[in-house]
């Protein structure tokens, strides 16, 4: 009797601190969860905020924080490349890094708590917020759910700082209290970058552990109506955030209602080209169903030409609006600085050379290429003011000759190097799948011979420990395979083609022949879409390897 009692005493203390770690559901906060973070605003308004974890622990990075954004079947300005996501918090003494993002679009009560009735009024370009004032009860519940649109960016980074002027007003500092630190220095509100949004609306962590994150969407695409507002279910008529399901991180409307304004400077690609005007990123109520996914990004002209009236203006439209974010500075003390210092030294040696920056930065023979490169422009320029320089310049031309072809030969090993090492992954990747073959086969008949006798586990325990080990060693190759095929992707023509003849002089198995074809088919589609396809090139092998006979 006492024994039950106290079970259900127990039981109800724990649903008591479960409910009261779900903050109250509000305008603001239609869905809560636990995971919430939720900080004040003025009048009793609330900013909500998601925590986004990344890979790795280190500040400089990791090699699993190396992740594909973009699209190479998407837009012109969606093109697929490599970049090292980064989180701005440590917490709780984990040594992991997260992002923070609002769980949900910026709203119109968000914007009004902070700024004022008369602020939104002023700078909205939506006739219908002039009746924001006359709004009461349900009504005004509504309209403080609306994502804030019709606005300028400049409004925006208005209302930035202003909110964060309120938030670390020094007479309350318990309004700032919750929000995270990084050595002991808290966060600021920005809007959210490119990379961090793209990686969230992709799924963060959870999808790269899953094997989805390179997916178009994070759910399928059947399921489009469930996640997103789009021209075909909204009709270009806006809907109150939080209405339909968050993706996988809590974050709602990612992939619809309003394009979300990002910080920095748009780029047609997100890390070269013009500067122009502003980044978006997501869909909108306008958007028709093909333009929904996660790599979608597009230009806002917040400076906008007004023919007409032969002036520049301050553009604002009906389906953009924005998400913001939680921010902190990359050096907070001068001893953090020395951290950062210390351990770049370490990063430096060791991880930089393999990421995106590092393979085109610290790759010496790469950088040497590029130098030279820009010597015959320079060296003709010194012939046109000195012509009677003619012999000496001659002569460092030659030198520089025989260095760019020094050059060519080192380039040439390196990719016939990486080739061979890439051939060997790739064979072994394929004996594995070849033994995975059989292995579940010997399965399928040890699970029928211990239906017939419990004397046969010890059987299926053996080929199921096989099973597991051959997996694991399977996804090793496979991840090497993928690492030297982006590697020999960027390698030009005639590097990648040389490599291919000098292993093709070599006496071959069956076998490995098959692999080279497979690994020629897909560098060069690797060279094509910037674009590592592991699910589509893991199924070639196997529909290759599954029964093959030597």
């Amino acid at each position: 009797m006492k024994s039950s009692f106290l079970v259900c005493v127990i039981a109800l203390v724990v649903t008591i601190q479960v409910a009261a770690a779900i903050p109250a559901k509000s305008v603001y906060n239609p869905k809560p969860d636990e995971n919430d973070l939720v900080l004040p605003m003025p009048g009793g308004a609330e900013l909500v905020l998601r925590p986004v974890e990344v890979p790795g622990e280190g500040f400089w990075g990791s090699r699993e924080r190396v992740v594909q954004l973009g699209d190479a079947t998407g837009g012109a300005f969606e093109g697929v490349q490599r970049t090292m996501v980064a989180g701005s918090f440590q917490e709780g003494g984990s040594k992991r890094w997260k992002i923070w993002l609002a769980k949900y679009e910026l709203t119109k009560g968000q914007y009004v708590a902070v700024m004022g009735v008369d602020a939104l009024i002023s700078a909205s370009g939506d006739p219908k917020d002039k009746k924001y004032p006359t709004l009461k009860g349900r009504a005004l519940d509504q309209a403080n759910a609306m994502p804030l649109s019709w606005i300028s960016y400049q409004a925006v980074e208005d209302f930035l700082r202003a909110y964060n002027r309120w938030l670390f007003d020094p007479e309350y500092p318990e309004r700032h209290k919750v929000l995270p630190k990084i050595d002991g220095v808290p966060g600021f509100i920005r809007l959210a970058t490119e990379d961090e949004w793209e990686y969230a609306a992709r799924g963060g962590m959870e999808a790269l552990n899953d094997g989805t994150f390179n997916d178009r969407l994070p759910f399928a695409s059947r399921q489009l109506n469930e996640y997103s507002w789009h021209l075909k279910n909204a009709k270009n008529r806006l809907r109150p955030v939080g209405m339909r399901k968050p993706n996988p991180l809590g974050l709602h409307d990612l992939h619809g209602n309003v394009h979300e304004m990002t910080a920095g400077i748009f780029r047609p690609e997100i890390w070269q080209g013009k500067p122009g005007g502003v980044p978006i990123r997501g869909a909108s109520v306008s958007s028709s169903t093909t333009d929904i996914r996660s790599s979608f990004r597009t230009e806002f002209d917040a400076y906008a030409w007004n023919e007409e009236k032969k002036r520049m203006i301050l553009r604002r439209t009906f389906n953009i609006g924005t998400r913001l974010a939680l921010g902190s500075n990359v050096v907070v003390n001068s001893i953090a600085r020395t951290a950062l210092e210390k351990e770049y030294a370490e990063y430096r040696k060791a991880l930089r050379a393999e990421t995106p920056v590092g393979r085109s930065l610290d790759n010496l023979v790469s950088q040497a290429t590029s130098q030279l490169a820009t010597v015959d422009s320079v060296l003709q320029q010194l012939l046109d003011r000195h012509p009677d320089a003619r012999p000496q310049v001659e002569a460092i031309q030659n030198y520089v000759e025989k260095a760019r072809g020094q050059l060519d030969d080192a380039q040439r090993e390196s990719a016939r190097s990486l080739l061979q090492d890439a051939s060997r992954n790739g064979t072994n990747y394929s004996v594995l799948v070849s033994k995975r073959a059989k292995l579940q086969t010997a399965m399928v008949t040890a699970r029928k011979l211990l239906e017939m006798s419990t004397r046969y586990q010890a059987q299926v325990d053996a080929v199921e420990k096989s099973l597991q080990d051959n997996s694991t060693a399977a996804n090793e190759q496979f991840k090497a395979y993928l690492e030297k095929v982006a590697l020999i992707g960027d390698y030009e023509e005639e590097f990648r083609e040389h490599a291919f003849r000098m292993m093709r002089e070599k006496t071959l198995s069956t076998r490995e022949d098959k692999v080279l074809e497979l690994l020629h088919k897909h560098i060069r589609e690797y060279n094509e879409t910037r674009s590592l396809e592991n699910e589509v090139w893991s199924r070639e092998f196997n529909t290759i390897f599954n029964t093959f006979i030597e």
